[in-house]
């Protein structure tokens, strides 16, 4: 069979990229892993027997050597200023290529409720909605995976990291809202399983959440669980959180501006969202938030014996 070229397989949050391809390795599947620049990660997924070239997706001159001989694509990129002429870029090389029988666009479940004039969403958000509608226009055979925020997100492990730290406590900016993260190795199998056999998911938008959605002080809870001690969950203030906490985190702009619009959306409840699409396509339900923190729990000082 033709290649599968895997875009983002070095990894970022969740290295959903860099499973995707460990995952369809495993499988024997024939893999071509595209990367930004060829340093150790790279020569990681080359010892899983993918072949990497390393490309930058703006640039058509890379990306038409890049798709040659490939037949299914996953379009994947880190958050970045340069997204939508990525995505684009993509999708005009893919078109020219006859043997593409699948495109699948791992975009964000916020797209599902924005409009052509609505304001409220990051710039990065915005991007992933214009690269839907440019994907759409574009004929190819196309496969969209909305995951909601990823348990592997800032908001789940950075800052509650360094709360937990000063004082069994998570400090978030989401008042009573509720969220449902997705853990990237949900969303990679999701993914894997697409790519393995497309022809059954042509045309379909897939939007995936964790096994529930709750308030924090449900979230907390899990962690409590996870961690053997009492984790509260302190509602701070969204103006004193960006200033105290995320300014803290030292962020490039593009990024921390998504993020704490990110916040902003969960105070509204726009990740209050639950499907069963992971279990649906996976056959296996999706992981909670207590089990991703019981296989972090280092990061969180650990589980409390007893």
């Amino acid at each position: 069979m033709s290649r599968i070229l895997v875009t983002g397989a070095a990894g970022s949050v969740g290295a959903v990229g860099r499973t995707v391809v460990e995952t369809l390795r495993r499988q024997k599947l024939p893999v071509r892993a595209l990367v930004h620049r060829d340093d150790a990660r790279a020569e990681a997924l080359r010892a899983t027997g993918a072949e990497v070239v390393v490309a930058d997706m703006t640039r058509a001159s890379d990306v038409v050597p890049a798709m040659r001989g490939v037949g299914r694509v996953f379009f994947s990129m880190s958050v970045s200023p340069s997204y939508l002429e990525a995505a684009v870029v993509m999708a005009t090389v893919a078109r020219e290529n006859p043997d593409i029988e699948a495109f699948v666009n791992i975009s964000q479940m916020t797209v599902s409720g924005m409009t052509t004039a609505s304001t409220e969403e990051s710039r990065q958000q915005r991007l992933h909605w214009l690269a839907e509608q440019a994907l759409a226009w574009s004929g190819l055979p196309l496969v969209v995976v909305r995951p909601t925020v990823f348990l592997e997100h800032p908001f789940f492990t950075l800052f509650p990291a360094a709360s937990i730290a000063g004082g069994d406590e998570i400090r978030l900016p989401f008042g009573t809202a509720r969220t449902s993260p997705v853990a990237a190795r949900d969303v990679a199998d999701v993914v894997s399983v697409v790519l393995a056999d497309p022809a059954p998911h042509v045309g379909k938008v897939y939007e995936l959440t964790g096994p529930r959605s709750e308030d924090m002080n449900a979230v907390a809870a899990e962690y409590s669980e996870a961690l053997g001690r009492p984790i509260t969950y302190v509602d701070m203030p969204l103006e004193r959180w960006l200033r105290e906490d995320l300014r803290a985190a030292r962020l490039p702009e593009h990024l921390a501006e998504h993020i704490a619009t990110m916040a902003r959306l969960h105070a509204r409840d726009r990740y209050a969202r639950l499907t069963d699409d992971v279990e649906t396509i996976t056959g296996r339900p999706a992981t909670s938030i207590r089990d991703f923190v019981v296989g972090h729990a280092a990061l969180f000082g650990g589980r409390r014996p007893g």
